[in-house]
């Protein structure tokens, strides 16, 4: 006959008064871990009672019999917490406890229960600790409730509650373990549940899921609100007009992302037009701003000189003032590792002061105002950059005629008139410009000639790397320049479409990309050019002497930087067949005289600045293109592991690739020789006998319509 499963007898619950309990010397816990004792007492009041029941053993005396006391092996904390209670004479002595007793002649060890009680218990899934605080928020508690009750922030709270809004699709993948936290808290930087679930699709079987990576994607059609642009009109400016802001919770400096572009470059363009309309009040003749102007933007301009206005007594006073602070301040800290923040701030504000004496408002004569004209723009803080007095040739006062009596003096009539009208009264030519961009997408299934105009703005940056170069190499200019007299001199030899344009032309460019004036051989001639000017006499007349009095070594130096502005490597649209200024053959003696002449001053676009980003290069060619750079800057392997992704996706990522392999396009590199480049065809007519370097040709061509469609298809927040 079959014995019948022993049943289980659980140990009774009963409550004790608290003065009968004591703490067992069983309990495992040693470690203060997690919330602490006195945070666990403030729950217990609040909620009235405890959630789990003391597990004790009755106390025995020497003849085993009970005493009446009871030890807690397990719920140690807990009886701390109450015992708290109790000595704040919130809770009385007597208050009856819940405990489950345990049979004092089982074979279970008190450190065992101890132990199993701390150990056997799961952790809640963070994702259900989301969704709770959510449930509470929806019924009726306020984020600061939840936050006082869990002795937490309100940020936390509120990261907390963000987490839960993810789409549910993605929440199921996280509680599978599909995704890290991480991955979690970078999806919600935007709300939309159909964007998130679009980039998920389109990483999820990418070998990099990388935080920084989902928020590129969610945001890659706003701007960042640490754009100049953004910086200039304000956040608050920009919401108020209704624009939505994404924002980053799980940021230390809370990043948020502008989504209304449209919506900001109006704002920007209508701040412009208030500020230029108060300068405009001065009298100028013509104000024109733009969010960023272009390198160049003042050549053949003239520079009126203007007054810096003196200090007023009190201003020098505030000043000294100021400096014997500073002076101060810097004494009482000098030895101090880290200054306290006051103190920090303090210095701060008094550079910004004195920088502010430094950079006095400059005065002009009324009837050069007449003439002359403003340009604005934007720092890269957000700040107006107002350049004033600029004078266009076509506004210049023709001396000659004005001088020459009212019969033949029209044109210097009208200058005299418009010069007697007060300038407050005149009408200012206002013109708020926008950075042009070039959105064309040439995809292919092969490797095409680069855009055209890509090649261009490249070839316009290495000419500047190229003039900064020379610059500093007089030697090497005396003797490119001395090549170009030669060729000019003697009959026996032929100038044609030469780089050194000695003339000096300064040579613009009308295709360039943005920040082209930011960069670092711009930025170099530039504080260069200012150097040499503020040394030269404002009068032309005095110009020969003081050119006579400069030691050798500084005229060589001048010379030097003067014959730079001559140099032209650029590549621009020819007309093959010579009916256009600009002729094939004379693109590629261009270029292969610029290649003599960087390898003379070994010119090094790496060393330049220059490393290949989506904005310069990545993003503007086909997806063959960015392969055979990876390819030959980082590896076939690195090629293999980015040759599966969309266009958008794989440009980024060889952005990531590619850096500081020193990778150059072919535009930037340095021939082998100082003859042209390779001949490559592409669609040129029977008979024609010149042609461009294999990295040129025509980009007009048409797409390859199904890697468009594949595209659009990636693309999902295309503009």
């Amino acid at each position: 006959m079959a014995t019948a499963n022993q049943k289980l007898t659980l140990s009774p619950s009963r409550d004790i008064p608290f003065n009968k309990l004591v703490l067992s010397q069983s309990n495992v816990r040693r470690i203060k871990a997690g919330v602490s004792v006195e945070e666990l007492a403030e729950d217990i009041a609040r909620r009235g009672t405890l959630l789990q029941s003391l597990n004790v053993r009755p106390l025995l005396d020497e003849a085993g019999h009970e005493t009446g006391m009871f030890e807690v092996p397990a719920g140690g904390r807990r009886y701390q917490a109450l015992a708290i209670l109790v000595k704040q004479k919130r809770l009385a002595k007597t208050a009856p406890v819940p405990c489950v007793v345990r049979d004092p002649a089982t074979n279970i060890l008190a450190e065992d229960d101890s132990l199993a009680e701390n150990t056997q218990r799961v952790a809640l899934h963070p994702l259900d600790q989301f969704r709770a605080f959510f449930d509470m928020r929806e019924k009726g508690m306020s984020e600061e409730e939840i936050a006082a009750a869990f002795f937490t922030t309100v940020q936390v709270v509120r990261q907390r509650l963000r987490l839960a809004t993810v789409s549910p699709v993605l929440l199921d993948v996280y509680a599978e373990d599909g995704m890290t936290l991480e991955m979690l808290m970078a999806f919600t930087v935007n709300p939309e549940h159909v964007r998130q679930e679009q980039v998920w699709e389109n990483i999820r079987n990418s070998w990099q899921k990388e935080p920084w990576q989902i928020r590129r994607m969610l945001t890659e059609t706003s701007v960042p609100s640490s754009d100049k642009r953004a910086r200039f009109i304000g956040l608050e400016a920009y919401e108020a007009a209704g624009g939505a802001v994404l924002r980053d919770l799980f940021s230390q400096d809370n990043d948020g992302w502008l989504e209304d572009v449209a919506l900001l470059d109006r704002l920007v363009d209508e701040k412009l037009k208030r500020m230029a309309d108060e300068i405009a009040g001065d009298g100028w003749r013509w104000i024109e701003a733009s969010v960023e102007l272009p390198y160049g933007h003042a050549n053949g301009l003239r520079k009126l000189t203007g007054t810096m206005q003196d200090l007023i007594d009190e201003e020098r006073a505030a000043r000294e003032a100021l400096r014997n602070e500073y002076d101060d301040l810097e004494s009482e800290y000098t030895e101090a590792s880290d200054l306290p923040d006051e103190v920090d701030r303090r210095l701060a504000e008094i550079e910004a002061a004195l920088e502010a004496f430094e950079n006095r408002p400059v005065s002009f004569d009324p009837d050069e105002i007449a003439r002359a004209g403003v340009f604005l723009s934007i720092g890269r803080d957000g700040e107006l950059v107002v350049d004033r007095g600029y004078v266009r040739p076509e506004d210049e006062l023709d001396v000659a005629v004005e001088g020459s009596g009212s019969g033949n003096g029209g044109e210097a009539d009208i200058d005299r008139a418009d010069a007697d009208v007060d300038p407050s009264a005149r009408h200012a030519v206002i013109t708020i410009g926008s950075q042009p961009t070039d959105t064309d997408d040439d995809e292919g299934e092969v490797i095409k000639p680069l855009p055209e105009r890509l090649v261009t703005e490249l070839t316009a940056e290495r000419t500047l790397a190229l003039r900064d170069r020379l610059a500093n190499n007089p030697s090497v200019a005396f003797l490119a320049v001395l090549h170009k007299f030669c060729r000019d001199v003697f009959s026996r030899y032929m100038t044609y479409s030469p780089a050194m344009e000695v003339s000096v032309r300064n040579t613009g460019f009308s295709l360039q990309a943005p920040g082209l004036k930011d960069i670092p051989a711009a930025q170099a001639i530039e504080e260069r050019h200012k150097a040499w000017e503020a040394r030269m006499p404002d009068d032309e007349a005095a110009l020969w002497d003081w050119l006579a009095s400069l030691e050798g070594t500084e005229q060589a130096e001048l010379f030097a930087h003067c014959a730079a502005f001559g140099v032209n490597a650029l590549y621009e649209k020819a007309d093959r067949y010579g009916g256009g200024t600009v002729t094939v053959h004379g693109i590629q003696q261009r270029l292969a005289e610029a290649d003599r002449l960087a390898r003379a001053v070994d010119l090094d676009m790496v060393e330049a600045g220059w490393t290949p980003t989506v904005e310069n290069y990545l993003g503007r060619v086909t997806k063959p293109r960015i392969l055979e750079a990876v390819r030959e800057g980082a590896g076939e392997r690195a090629a293999e592991l980015i040759d599966h992704l969309k266009k958008g996706d794989m440009a980024r990522e060889a952005e990531r690739l590619l850096a500081g392999t020193g990778w150059l396009p072919e535009p930037l590199r340095m021939t082998d020789d100082c003859e042209a480049a390779p001949v490559e065809t592409e669609g040129e007519e029977d008979g024609a006998d010149e042609a461009l370097p294999a990295f040129l040709g025509d980009d007009d061509g048409e797409d390859d319509k199904a890697d468009a469609d594949e595209e659009d298809a990636a693309l999902v927040a295309a503009e």
